[in-house]
C-alpha cells in the first residue's frame, strides 16, 4: 500500500508545460511595439496641443513626463528614499476633478518605494521643498489602458498640480 501511494504521487508531480514566449522577432511582438510607440506618439501630440491651448510652456523629460516648475522652492531637493509631504490636485484633460490632498492633509510618500504614479514620483523629483509644478502625464506613466478602477478611465491623460510642503531624509 505504501509502495502503491509513493508511486501514485510521485507520477503525479509532473512539472506544468511552459508556456512559448514569444521571441522578440515574432510578428505578435514587432505588432505591439509599433501599437505602443503609435499611441505614445498619439498622447504626446495630444498633451502637446492641449499645453499650447493652454498656453502652458512646458518641458518633455526623455520618459514623456510634460511639466512647467511654478515656484522652483528653496528647500532641499527631492531625492530616492526621502519621505514627501505634498498637497496636489489630479484632474483629468477635460479638467474633472478625481483625486486630491490640500495642506491640511498632505499625501506622503517614500520617494522609490511605490505608492504613486511613475509619472508623478519622477516630477516631484524635479522639486525642492516649498516647491509648485504643474505635471502632465500620459497614461503609461499613470494608470495605463485600464485606469485605476474608480475615478481615471482607462488610456487617460492626468493634469496634476503639485505643492511639496516637507522633504525629509
Amino acid at each position: 500500500m505504501t509502495l502503491y501511494a509513493i508511486l501514485l504521487l510521485t507520477s503525479g508531480c509532473n512539472t506544468p508545460l511552459q508556456e512559448k514566449q514569444d521571441d522578440p522577432g515574432t510578428e505578435v511582438h514587432r505588432t505591439l511595439l509599433k501599437t505602443n510607440q503609435y499611441m505614445r506618439e498619439r498622447h504626446r501630440e495630444h498633451i502637446m496641443a492641449f499645453a499650447d491651448r493652454a498656453g502652458w510652456e512646458m518641458t518633455e523629460t526623455p520618459t514623456g513626463l510634460w511639466y512647467m516648475i511654478l515656484e522652483q522652492g528653496n528647500g532641499p531637493r527631492v531625492q530616492r528614499e526621502n519621505l514627501v509631504s505634498y498637497a496636489y490636485e489630479t484632474r483629468l484633460i477635460n479638467g474633472q476633478l478625481c483625486y486630491g490632498a490640500d495642506t491640511n492633509a498632505p499625501k506622503k510618500i517614500v520617494i522609490g518605494k511605490g505608492g504613486v504614479e511613475a509619472g508623478i514620483e519622477e516630477g516631484l523629483r524635479l522639486l525642492k521643498e516649498g516647491g509648485k509644478a504643474r505635471f502632465i502625464v500620459p497614461p503609461y506613466l499613470a494608470h495605463g489602458n485600464f485606469g485605476d478602477g474608480d475615478k481615471i478611465p482607462g488610456s487617460a491623460i492626468l493634469l496634476t498640480d503639485v505643492y511639496v510642503l516637507s522633504v525629509k531624509r
